[in-house]
């Protein structure tokens, strides 16, 4: 991911040091068990895990020779070590650290995506209950429907965050396993105690059966699961974009002092920070279908699954970052406007108690299908004459026949429709 988009604390993850530390250390380990077992002297291990060390740049230059990661990470790691070096690595193949690792550093994502997550959930509580009861017109398909209130947007959207963040705990399980079993799976020339033991050091579980690599289908539930929050975060920050709008001005985005909108239109006030995230989440997702697309490998390995994944595992893990964090700004920042959305909630002249009308039509004994054409009739030419709804009812003999003008007047209370809000945040909070 280009340095624009990327936060420093995840990209440091997928960074070469880390990757060749997080190897080392499963090296290290697998001697230390080989040694527990008597398979190599104990001495060895002690002056392997002393002297083990790597240089980025070396390994570099000798995998540019050899043309193998492993091989070349090896040789670095020989050079440093001396003749005790040939213990390592002993009866493992280059599957055994590459797939342990690469899980080990997703879970490292992994957990810094659940603390960004716990940190958007915390704003998101914080600002819904603060607008618990600003009223809003709620939306559907673009139309006034009914009001609702700007925190119950809020609510909503801090529910499907917690649903996410039990989603990525799952899906980090998923991935969260150490295989050490040898070329092609079969553990013929390394004990299955030494899997045990590394998995043991390095916080991960034995992979139950792998036949060389670690099954794939872990990992596409894994990316599925970030393509997964990204949507979320998109579904909001659409949310915010629509109320931005000139025509809406119901909530924006904070405009930094000093903050320019356009480069020909002074006036401008733009929402490209989630107009960004639109943009980000298209890419998370689109990483999805070439993780599934690593499920199906020949036979018991090949390697047409790396190419992808050191491609898609730091750009996912590192964009999803970068956007979340975002969010949480934007959350947090957020700029309110409630006379402007009292405002566009009165455009419509009343008409989102239509279903109020109709209810009571119902328990005064109308039909269904009566009730709803006659409130629908007088609701369209209430909007043609631009007239406020109530005004309209009363004039309407076919509605006054069943409803005095105190029972209209009755329907038309907004505070109506926030009844049920505290036993709603109740649920979510």
């Amino acid at each position: 991911m280009i340095p624009r988009y990327s936060r420093s604390v995840m990209s440091a993850i997928w960074e070469s040091k880390n990757k060749y530390k997080i190897w080392m250390d499963i090296e290290l380990h697998a001697c230390d068990a080989q040694a527990k077992i008597g398979l190599i002297p104990k001495a060895a291990a002690k002056i392997i895990r002393k002297k083990a060390k790597f240089q980025v740049q070396r390994i570099d230059t000798i995998e540019k020779r050899v043309k193998h990661d492993v091989i070349a990470f090896l040789t670095n790691l020989a050079e440093q070590i001396g003749p005790q070096s040939r213990f390592l690595h002993q009866g493992m193949t280059s599957s055994d650290i590459i797939d342990t690792g690469f899980n080990f550093q997703l879970c490292q994502a992994a957990d810094l995506l659940l603390r960004d997550m716990d940190s958007l959930l915390k704003v998101l509580k914080k600002r819904s209950i603060q607008h618990k009861k600003t009223i809003c017109m709620g939306r559907s398909h673009g139309m006034h429907a009914e009001p609702t209130t700007f925190g119950f947007k809020l609510a909503q959207a801090y529910a499907e965050f917690k649903r996410n963040k039990s989603r990525l705990e799952y899906a980090k399980k998923g991935i969260q396993t150490c295989s050490i079993s040898g070329a092609v799976g079969n553990f013929a020339n390394i004990d299955p105690s030494i899997e045990k033991y590394v998995a043991k050091k390095m916080g991960l579980t034995i992979e139950p059966i792998a036949s060389q690599i670690i099954p794939r289908d872990r990992h596409a539930f894994f990316f599925s699961t970030l393509a997964t929050i990204a949507s979320s975060v998109e579904r909001l920050a659409t949310e915010i974009r629509h109320l931005q709008r000139t025509e809406l001005g119901e909530a924006e985005e904070y405009f930094s002092s000093g903050q320019k909108g356009s480069s020909a239109m002074p006036h401008k006030k733009n929402p490209i920070l989630s107009e960004n995230i639109t943009g980000l989440a298209r890419m998370i997702r689109s990483y999805a279908l070439p993780a599934m697309e690593n499920v199906n490998l020949w036979h018991e390995r090949d390697i047409s699954h790396s190419s992808v994944e050191r491609v898609i595992a730091p750009d996912a893990t590192i964009a999803l970052d970068f956007i979340l964090n975002r969010l949480t700004e934007i959350i947090g920042k957020l700029v309110v406007h409630p006379k402007a959305m009292l405002e566009n909630l009165n455009k419509s002249l009343g008409l989102y108690n239509s279903q109020r009308i109709l209810l009571a039509l119902i328990q005064k004994g109308m039909s269904r299908e009566k009730a709803y054409s006659i409130v629908q009739s007088v609701a369209m030419k209430s909007w043609k004459e631009k007239k406020l709804f109530s005004e309209s009812l009363k004039k309407d003999n076919r509605i006054t026949k069943f409803l005095s003008e105190k029972e209209i007047d009755t329907s038309f209370d907004s505070k109506y429709f926030l009844k049920n809000v505290e036993k709603i945040f109740k649920r979510i909070f």
